[in-house]
């Protein structure tokens, strides 16, 4: 649309600029889960991996034998 394309020639007035603007909000939409899909948990659970292991390695050494 013409509004659009407007606003965005005004953002990155050059080709390049525009390219990577358009690029860029491509793929963070593309990463946005669609409807009924849960990428949410998953990517919070892998930024906190390293964390979670260490606490489950932490808990663990606390087992004795049987």
């Amino acid at each position: 649309p013409d509004d659009l394309k407007a606003v965005l020639d005004l953002r990155a007035p050059n080709r390049a600029d525009r390219d990577r603007l358009v690029a860029d909000a491509l793929r963070r939409y593309l990463t946005m889960p669609l409807h009924g899909e849960d990428r949410g948990d998953l990517a919070i659970i892998n930024s906190v991996a390293t964390e979670l292991n260490a606490e489950a390695e932490d808990a663990l050494s606390y087992q004795v034998p049987l």
